[in-house]
């Protein structure tokens, strides 16, 4: 175990035991359905509690319970939150895992387990703490379909003894998680206190780590990006919601439902002030969409990888027809199902270019729960702006997992309807055509039903600049080069990039969305311990700004970092840069379906780089010198 790398305390007397403050990962191994989520909640949020970052990553099975499931929470001074390669510290409760996920730790982790599984005898180069779980259970809990969800509780108690965490703390936290339901509070105080006490009496604490109260939580929140995107759904003036179940997005919908049941019911009435249906299928729940966008509703749908294929022809409508939408990519593993419960950012491709023919779609990154939020809210804007679908493309770690975030902005800006006709517009464009483009930014003016303006057919087929049915070749051509004209003005609309230029650095990164907080610690790893300088380009949206020409201009090498197997950023963004640009960017991949670690990126751009890595902090690399483009 590699120690001085890390941030430490060291004890007094001789041969003590160093301590690690505040830097840890906790992996909780349990089985689906056991009600381990209120413990690691419990867990995660009394060490934010106690001012330390934290994050917490959920991968869960997608069947039934009683499949294996994992929580990892990642604690750390400094604010990295990204996955973390290295399990410090090992809580085994699942005998079908047990074993492989001991085998799995590097030496000098930490194991918390069952006593009955006894498996301190698999290595000696680890830390081990049996604890008799269901004896202590037993003791707490005369119901006996309780107590495998009551003992989960117990392993709190024991860690909160081991690390230091404040008592008060966990109370406080299981009272926020359990606090409308008193006997459950009750019965999990016990269970809290009992492992405590056991550990007190009963383990000699033989790891280094430790949670130390600071003050970096202060003014933070914890909150998942799917409850995030709801807020801010709300915010920007949704009033319809179709949407069909599928992981991971259900819990946006499920969200503000709840949000809207509270916030949107008239008070005088008692009625709802909007509409929320859920759908048969995915393909009616954006035709019902954009039924209500093409109305002058603000609408709304959510959706999967295996949800987006289906919605292709209605996209081309929305597209075609020009139609406002607001559509959620909550990503997941794919082809095909996929893997339901895994992250990735697999339908970048996809999405841009959804339906058949020519069609471009406008997407926006989310990278942090905040931006979910802020781009809900940007979304709707934009759809009736440029009167299109908009894609929010999140991601299952986004979306379902907990993160920190600085509290939510009341918005302060008009909502944005874009060219909707009014008497006074009327006058001043003369002759109303719904697919005109009279300021030359290739968006047309759109009238509303029932407002008094000049009506038009919606077509979805052939049409001229009137709305009127056209299977003249130059009518078509016009109207695609206007949308072509639409969509650039659109780049000037997106939402700027995130941009940090090292003027010494001839490396640089491109990455979006979650990828981002593996980048920013990977960043740090390869200036302190390779001296690497980089600069970084976080899109934040599609199409790109005009930036992003020149970021990679200024660099001898750009690398590529998201999740999925086909580079598919990367093929987007060469195919919108001269090809001398192109050839510039190579890919960093990850798409194994967990969050991508920032160590993983650091040892493949030193790969591509030609490092021999020497100093990993986890576990060292030996790389030809003539394997990559650069020298040691």
């Amino acid at each position: 175990m590699i120690i001085s790398a890390l941030p430490t305390e060291k004890s007094s007397g001789q041969g003590e035991l160093k301590r690690l403050v505040n830097d840890f990962s906790i992996r909780v191994a349990t089985v689906n359905g056991s009600g381990s989520q209120t413990a690691n909640l419990v867990l995660l949020r009394s060490i934010f509690q106690m001012g330390v970052p934290v994050s917490g990553k959920n991968l869960f099975p997608s069947n039934i319970a009683g499949l294996p499931t994992w929580f990892t929470i990642r604690a750390n001074a400094d604010g990295y939150i990204a996955a973390k390669k290295r399990v410090d510290f090992l809580v085994a409760m699942n005998v079908e895992t047990a074993r492989e996920d001991v085998l799995a730790l590097q030496p000098g982790a930490a194991v918390l387990y069952d006593e009955p599984l006894q498996l301190a005898t698999l290595r000696d180069d680890l830390i081990f703490y049996p604890v008799p779980f269901d004896k202590l259970v037993k003791d707490i809990c005369r119901d006996v379909k309780l107590r495998r969800l009551v003992k989960n509780m117990i392993y709190d108690g024991v860690l909160a003894h081991l690390l230091e965490i404040d008592m008060s703390e966990m109370e406080a936290a299981l009272n926020r998680q359990l606090g409308r339901k008193p006997k459950a509070v009750a019965l999990n105080k016990g269970a809290l206190d009992a492992g405590y006490q056991y550990a007190n009496d009963e383990l000699e604490k033989r790891d280094p780590l430790v949670v130390k109260r600071i003050d970096k939580t202060e003014g933070l929140i914890l909150i998942e990006g799917n409850t995030a995107a709801a807020i801010g759904s709300m915010m920007a003036g949704v009033t319809v919601v179709a949407w069909y179940p599928i992981t991971p997005s259900s819990s946006l919908c499920e969200s503000l439902i709840g949000l809207l049941k509270e916030h949107r019911i008239d008070p005088d009435t008692g009625k709802a002030t909007f509409a929320v249906v859920q759908a048969e299928d995915e393909i009616s729940a954006l035709g019902m969409t954009l039924g209500a966008g093409w109305a002058g509703a603000r609408a709304m749908t959510s959706t999967s990888g295996p949800g987006v294929s289906l919605m292709g022809e209605f996209a081309g409508l929305g597209y075609y027809a020009e139609v406002p939408a607001v559509i959620f990519n909550v990503q997941r593993v794919g082809p095909s199902t996929g893997l339901p419960t895994r992250t990735a950012q697999g339908d970048v491709l996809s999405t841009a270019f959804l339906s058949h023919g020519d069609t471009r779609h406008l997407m926006l990154f989310p990278a942090s729960v905040e931006e979910c939020y802020s781009m809900a809210m940007e979304a709707f804007n934009l759809a009736e702006r440029f009167q299109t679908p908009v894609f929010v493309m999140s991601d299952l770690d986004l979306g379902m997992n907990t993160w920190m975030s600085p509290e939510f902005d009341y918005p302060d800006e008009q909502l944005d309807r874009g060219k909707v006709v009014d008497r006074e517009t009327l006058d001043r464009i003369g002759k109303f055509g719904r697919y005109r483009d009279v300021d030359g930014d290739g968006i047309p003016y759109r009238t509303v039903p029932g407002d008094d303006m000049p009506a038009f057919f919606t077509r979805g087929s052939g049409h001229n600049e009137w709305a009127q049915y056209s299977e003249r070749p130059e009518d078509y051509q016009k109207n695609m080069d206007r949308l072509a004209r639409k969509f650039e003005t659109a780049r000037d609309w997106m939402p700027e990039p995130v941009v940090e230029i090292n003027r010494r650095a001839t490396v640089g990164i491109i990455a979006f969305g979650t990828t981002h907080w593996a980048i920013v610690e990977s960043r740090d790893q390869l200036l302190e311990e390779y001296e690497l300088q980089t600069s970084y380009y976080r899109l934040c949206g599609y199409p790109f700004r005009s930036a992003l020409a020149s970021f990679v201009q200024r660099h001898e090498r750009i690398y590529v970092v998201e999740q999925n197997r086909d580079a598919q950023m990367m093929t987007l963004i060469k195919l919108d840069l001269p090809a001398e640009l192109g050839i510039r960017l190579f890919s960093v991949l990850h798409y194994a379906g967990d969050p991508i670690d920032a160590r993983s990126v650091t040892n493949e751009i030193l790969i591509k780089e030609g490092y021999r890595v020497k100093k990993t902090g986890v576990r060292d690399i030996n790389v030809p010198q003539q394997a990559g483009v650069g020298g040691e």
